[in-house]
């Protein structure tokens, strides 16, 4: 993208349109950026969870792949947002406790062709790391993975990139849950098997009778004998809530 060998602040000078005059550029037909287009090829790779989920063999290269196909690395999104060129980034922590963070994230842009001179181009985006929706190492640094979520939501949505970061994925891997100890205060059980329980509003002997048909019909595919393992709501993995979710 380089346009020739620049070195220092030179790669950094902006033009009148508020974009990098070392970059060469790829445009829609409307004159706006093509973001999409400037995201390298290295920060890309294939969705490994896409192909499993459809018993389809994982592809060894991007090539010819759809974007809901891929996942974008955290490198990318912000080799992007240094693209783009922002003022400030900050973050809010809304949420917190031992098994679930919900984090703000707010980038304050810089003005270019794209948005109205002279205002500050303000965009956020929220998103959450639970002990339901992460694994191993990254379960116990919660804060900093909500962070890293919100951050590639913000980026993404404000450029119209509709590639999920990696960060973004749920990567428990069906793993059991930790389910936190009840609320003295009777709070909502905000969690995926708690919604899920919520919306089937019956008992999860009953539930399991929709799972069995829903299994019949092939509307719902997994594993027999880890169906079989399932005794309670807080058994199913976060990832398999959503799904039964979907179906509800």
């Amino acid at each position: 993208m380089s346009k020739s060998k620049l070195y220092g602040p030179d790669l950094w000078q902006r033009n009148k349109d508020g974009l990098l005059e070392s970059v060469d550029y790829e445009f829609n037909q409307d004159g706006s950026v093509n973001w999409r287009a400037m995201i390298s090829p290295e920060h890309l790779y294939p969705n490994k969870d896409h192909f499993e989920m459809r018993k389809m063999p994982v592809p060894d290269s991007i090539e010819g792949l759809e974007d809901n196909q891929l996942l974008i690395k955290l490198g990318g999104i912000k080799e992007l947002a240094k693209l783009r060129g922002f003022h400030n980034v900050t973050y809010d922590i809304t949420e917190s406790s031992d098994s679930r963070v919900v984090v703000q994230c707010m980038i304050n842009w810089i003005e270019n062709y794209e948005g109205s001179y002279g205002h500050t181009q303000t965009f956020s985006s929220i998103a959450n790391a639970t002990t339901h929706n992460t694994n191993g190492f990254a379960a116990k640094f919660l804060e900093c993975i909500a962070e890293n979520r919100a951050f590639v939501r913000t980026v993404r949505n404000f450029l119209g990139i509709h590639i999920v970061g990696a960060d973004e994925i749920d990567s428990s891997k069906n793993k059991s849950p930790i389910v936190p100890p009840p609320s003295s205060s009777g709070a909502k059980d905000i969690s995926p098997q708690g919604i899920l329980k919520e919306k089937a509003g019956t008992d999860f002997n009953s539930f399991k009778g929709c799972l069995r048909a829903w299994y019949k019909t092939g509307a719902y595919t997994n594993d027999p004998e880890v169906i079989k393992e399932w005794s309670d709501y807080k058994d199913v993995p976060a990832k398999e809530c959503r799904k039964l979710l979907k179906l509800l």
